[in-house]
C-alpha cells in the first residue's frame, strides 16, 4: 500500500510514518508538508490513501481536499488532524473525504481506517456515525453555519475560539484585509451583527466547545 502524509508539523510526519513502517501492509510511505506538495505528489504518483490534516500552513485542508478530489476523483482521502468531528468532520465528508479521524486516536484505529478506507468504504467512528444518523433528512432545517464557505466557517471557528485578526490572518496564510472580508460575509449570511454574537452562535451550536 502507498500512503502518502500530508502534515505541516515534521514530529506527527515522523510519528505517523513509524506506525506505518510497523505495519506490514504498506510499502512506500511519503510525507508532504504543505498543501502544494501534497497536491504536486498526488500528480506525480498514484497513492492508495492519502492522510490529510485539515490546518495546513498554505491552504485550509479542505480546500487542498476538493482540489485532490477534483484531479483525482477515485483518490481515497483520510482526514487526521487535532480538529474535533463536531467542527469539520460532516464538511470534510462533504467534500469527499472517505473518513475523519482525530490525532488522540489510538495508533490501531489509525491502522484499521486505512485498510477501511483504501478497500473503498468509509470509515467514521461510533459518535460520527451518530450525528451522520442525525442529519439525514434535515437539509431544510440546516442550521446557518452550514450556508457558509469554507474559509467564513473557518474565519467562524476562529473568532469563536478567541484568535484576534491578526492571528487569524497569519493562521489562514492571508491578510488582515481578506480575513475582514470573510468575517463580513459570515456575519452577513448569519444576520449577526459582532464577534461576540458570533461566539455565542458557535458555542451554542457546537461549532466550537465552550470557552
Amino acid at each position: 500500500m502507498k500512503v502518502l502524509i500530508a502534515d505541516d508539523h515534521a514530529i506527527v510526519r515522523q510519528g505517523l510514518k513509524q506506525i506505518l513502517t510497523d505495519w506490514d501492509e504498506t510499502s512506500t510511505i511519503a510525507e508532504a508538508a504543505t498543501g502544494h506538495d501534497a497536491i504536486r505528489m498526488a500528480r506525480e504518483s498514484d497513492w492508495d490513501v492519502v492522510l490529510l490534516d485539515i490546518s495546513m500552513p498554505d491552504r485550509n485542508g479542505i480546500e487542498i481536499l476538493k482540489q485532490l478530489k477534483k484531479e483525482h476523483p477515485k483518490l481515497r482521502v483520510l482526514m487526521l488532524t487535532m480538529h474535533s468531528e463536531d467542527q469539520y468532520a460532516i464538511r470534510a465528508l462533504k467534500a469527499g473525504a472517505a473518513g475523519y479521524l482525530t490525532k488522540q486516536s489510538a495508533p490501531d484505529e489509525l491502522v484499521t481506517a486505512i485498510r477501511q478506507v483504501a478497500e473503498g468504504r468509509k470509515y467514521v467512528t461510533v459518535s460520527l456515525a451518530e450525528v451522520l444518523a442525525e442529519n439525514v433528512g434535515m437539509d431544510a432545517e440546516k442550521p446557518r453555519h452550514e450556508t457558509l464557505s469554507d474559509r467564513e466557517y473557518q474565519t467562524l471557528c476562529l473568532i469563536a475560539s478567541g484568535r484576534s485578526l491578526s492571528e487569524m490572518a497569519q493562521e489562514m496564510c492571508l491578510s488582515v484585509k481578506t480575513v475582514s472580508v470573510y468575517r463580513a460575509r459570515l456575519l452577513e449570511k448569519m444576520g449577526l451583527r459582532n464577534n461576540p454574537e458570533l461566539t455565542h452562535y458557535a458555542i451554542k451550536n457546537g461549532v466550537v466547545p465552550p470557552l
